[in-house]
């Protein structure tokens, strides 16, 4: 049986569709790696109930992390809900499984791209005071998408 809803939630809706963006490239790099300079800054909410991560990097990072894929990186497995890597931390080969709701940050230094995400908690949606509108990555100033720019303003 489909739900039926009271009204439509485009800031979901929009979201939904950004993150599709972030699961396409992260495709890409699984089948055939990352082509030419392209790397990915990734940060999510390490306390996302179903973020898979070890316990000393949860120690360290209690409510989020950011990890760099580019050179150092193997075991890319994208699934519909998550996507887990295998990183170094420490020269140790560590498995994170993160699940797509937790990412809230996302960009391609060399692509000059990036997405910001607000998260949805309870149904309630959550400003991310910890990203700026534009990062500089690398020297460069990369070009940030917020999800906040496609709100109806009020």
């Amino acid at each position: 049986m489909t739900d039926f809803v009271d009204e439509i939630n485009y800031d979901k809706l929009i979201e939904k569709s950004l993150k599709q963006v972030v699961v396409e490239a992260l495709k890409i790099a699984e089948r055939q790696g990352l082509p030419g300079e392209n790397h990915f800054y990734i940060t999510f909410k390490t306390n996302h109930p179903e973020t898979i991560i070890p316990r000393d990097l949860k120690i360290q990072y209690p409510e989020s992390m950011t990890i760099v894929m580019q050179h150092q990186y193997s075991n890319l497995m994208v699934t519909e809900n998550a996507f887990s890597v295998e990183l170094s931390f420490g020269g140790k080969l560590q498995t994170l499984v993160i699940p797509f709701d937790a990412i809230t940050y996302f960009a391609d230094p060399y692509a000059k791209f990036g997405l910001s995400f607000s998260f949805y908690e309870n149904g309630d949606v959550h400003a991310l005071d910890d990203i700026e509108p534009e990062k500089k990555v690398a020297g460069e100033t990369a070009q940030i998408i917020s999800f906040d720019s496609f709100r109806k303003k009020q």
